[in-house]
């Protein structure tokens, strides 16, 4: 049985909605719906456990940059960013690198520094934090907030701007070097109302670098709103406009004052109806981690319980459709039914969603109801994103097992990483 070329084919039913907010991203539409994580709030389970349940997707808030991880120079630490990582990767989540080079939150040693100096520091210390995390980051915001706010469309008046106007490109050029299959953002605030000078002069950067091959995979919007009426009318044409320049977008630090449902709802469906709208992060669990705490902005209270605005996102992630790009050359194929399980379980493969780059696969066991399956992925394709189902995987990273946790039924993404041709295999089923 091959997979359906021409339309798409829906991983769930409405009457099979996802009931957290990572497993309905990636179920529906092979995004992620990730958040900001402190290395100190691991240790607090109720935290934890909504992160774990809710998130496929973290970006450490303040452990990768550069103050934490290059205190005094040439000194680099990394143990909390590290722990922040392995969280992740150990429960299958992306995560997000943040930032390699930022004007802000520089250690005092940089901060003293200028010209050729402070360019060869910085330098350095992208080439060194992207090295020690090449292979475990899926995107890097390579740069940070480089623009001014107001009507001139300027550059951010900087130490790292005055070392000379080529930074930003030079900064790029380095992680690209050091991590080469990450995916690299230029990331900033306030570039959400299309009609802005700040965010056409993002604008004009990206399209410049693009047509001279300076290596930019996308532009990431942190989207700090102040309230519903701050929400822009045009910010699924502000998403559009840079999608169209051939870089993916990321709504990045996702909060809004008072946590309204509508805007909520609103930032949701903009990413939904814009294929290279990769995902959204908001910035924090619980209003009691947020920046922002006084003013309630995410979509747990302190307590941890969900607010009418996560409901809204649930609602509209469930029902989200598959990007408007589906592919158009043909699709993976392969027999995609099981073959004879050992044990006395059965384990069915169904297709789901397929891009250009990846797709989802569905899978449902029979005969028990606890369960695990292994299940195979031929190299160099990697799952990405995986829901319902307790994930665990062996050496090589091609060979998953999937163990019952409540539901009869798994997913995942996975990346075809340039072999288009090979699908899925499961290898054995087995009750108890």
């Amino acid at each position: 049985m091959g997979l359906l070329v021409g339309a798409a084919v829906m991983v769930t039913s409405s009457a099979q909605a996802a009931t957290t907010l990572g497993a309905s991203a990636a179920e529906r539409s092979g995004r992620y719906f990730g958040t900001a994580v402190a290395a100190s709030r691991l240790s607090d389970s109720a935290y934890t456990t909504i992160l774990n349940r809710e998130f496929n997707q973290v970006t450490p808030e303040n452990e990768m940059k550069i103050d934490a991880t290059e205190p005094q120079q040439g000194q680099f630490s990394y143990g909390n960013a590290d722990r922040i990582v392995q969280h992740a990767r150990s429960r299958n989540m992306q995560v997000r690198g943040h930032t390699l080079a930022w004007h802000s939150q520089q250690p005092g040693w940089m901060q003293n520094m200028s010209g050729s100096t402070l360019r060869n520091a910085m330098l350095n210390h992208v080439t060194q934090v992207a090295t020690h995390f090449r292979g475990q980051i899926a995107w890097w915001d390579v740069v940070n907030e480089a623009f001014a706010d107001g009507s001139s469309g300027a550059r951010r008046d900087s130490n790292l701007q005055r070392t000379g106007n080529d930074w930003i490109e030079a900064a790029f050029r380095a992680a690209d070097a050091a991590d080469p299959n990450a995916q690299l953002c230029y990331n900033d605030y306030n570039i959400d109302n299309w009609n802005d000078a700040k965010t056409q002069a993002v604008y004009r950067m990206v399209q410049d670098f693009r047509s001279r091959g300076v290596p930019i995979d996308c532009v990431g919007l942190q989207s700090h709103f102040t309230g519903g009426s701050n929400y822009p009318s045009n910010y699924r044409t502000t998403l559009s406009s840079f999608a169209a320049l051939g870089v993916d977008v990321h709504i990045t630090e996702l909060d809004i004052r008072n946590a309204p449902s509508d805007a909520y709802r609103n930032v949701t469906n903009d990413c939904l109806a814009v294929a290279r709208c990769k995902g959204i992060t908001v910035w924090g669990i619980r209003d009691s981690d947020s920046w922002r705490s006084g003013e309630s902005p995410l979509l747990f209270n302190g307590s941890g319980q969900k607010k009418a605005a996560y409901d809204a996102v649930l609602a509209a992630l469930n029902n989200g459709t598959t990007p408007t790009n589906p592919v158009t050359t043909p699709p993976p194929t392969g027999n995609p039914t099981t073959p004879p399980p050992s044990g006395n379980c059965t384990a069915t493969i169904t297709p789901g969603t397929v891009w250009g780059d990846r797709y989802n696969t569905s899978v449902t066991v029979s005969g028990a109801s606890t369960w695990s399956v292994v299940v195979a992925i031929t190299a160099p394709q990697k799952v990405s994103t995986t829901w319902s189902g307790s994930f665990s995987w062996d050496s090589s990273g091609n060979v998953m097992t999937v163990r019952s946790n409540g539901s009869n039924t798994f997913g995942f993404t996975t990346m075809m990483n340039g072999n288009s041709s090979a699908r899925p295999q499961i290898r054995s089923c087995t009750a108890g």
